[in-house]
């Protein structure tokens, strides 16, 4: 996990902490996210790891409130630990890491992209540490990308790893990263073991079941407010 944090955010880290996941998700009533990981950094920082099978409408929306959630639970722990010597300065940035194995629409506008990064800025120049920090990856748009070209570096062979199946694919990545040898190993023995993989694939499809009900139910309601935003408007005219 340090590895593939340190190469997405482009500096090395270290893992001090799991922390608990002290409040619960915003409107997730049948939730599409795979992976929901919180660590806290070497230096205070704070990163959430999340992995969606289906990308949520509204993703930035999405991402800025939990951000604000995870920057709101600093403080809180900050303050309590604190007390009287609490000042702004104890509090660390945070990060927001969202991969979707199938993204939402506005990031195939870009389909050269699979890796999103962005930070708070000032458009006057003047630097201010604002402490939010985002990283999208489209895992379906990369597996498009690597289609088309080798693997270019460790970034896009713990993608490959976390996105493909393909045997071919998957030996030619063990042949130029022997580190991922054993991770396959771990899946291999998994997958022998039948009993536990049908346990797994049963809940999972039941979970899935609901998160596709979910999803058709919010695809149908923007369907009925567009068309009541339709009408409105030839009302009008």
């Amino acid at each position: 996990m340090e590895e593939f944090l340190s190469l997405l955010l482009n500096q090395k880290v270290r893992i001090l902490h799991v922390l608990p996941p002290d409040s619960p998700r915003m409107g997730d009533v049948h939730s599409l996210v795979i992976l929901d990981l919180v660590v806290e950094l070497e230096g205070g920082r704070i990163v959430n790891l999340e992995v969606q099978r289906m990308g949520y409408r509204f993703p930035g929306q999405r991402a800025a409130c939990y951000s604000a959630d995870l920057l709101l639970r600093q403080y809180q722990r900050v303050r309590r630990h604190k007390g009287k010597a609490f000042s702004y300065r104890d509090i660390q940035k945070v990060c927001t890491i969202v991969l979707y194995d199938k993204s939402p629409e506005v990031f195939h506008q870009f389909p050269e992209d699979y890796r999103h990064y962005f930070s708070q800025q000032l458009d006057t120049g003047l630097e201010m540490d604002l402490l939010q920090e985002y990283v999208f990856v489209p895992l379906d748009i990369f597996r498009e990308i690597l289609h088309n070209v080798d693997i270019r570096g460790p970034l896009e062979a713990w993608l490959t790893f976390l996105c493909t199946d393909d045997p071919e694919t998957i030996e030619t990545r063990i042949n130029a990263y022997p580190a991922f040898r054993p991770y396959y190993q771990e899946i291999y023995d998994l997958c022998r073991n039948t009993e536990r993989v049908m346990e797994m694939l049963s809940k999972e499809l039941q979970e899935l079941d609901q998160n596709t009900v979910q999803y058709m139910i919010d695809e149908m309601q923007e369907t009925l407010e567009e068309q009541k935003r339709l009408k409105a408007l030839l009302g009008e005219k």
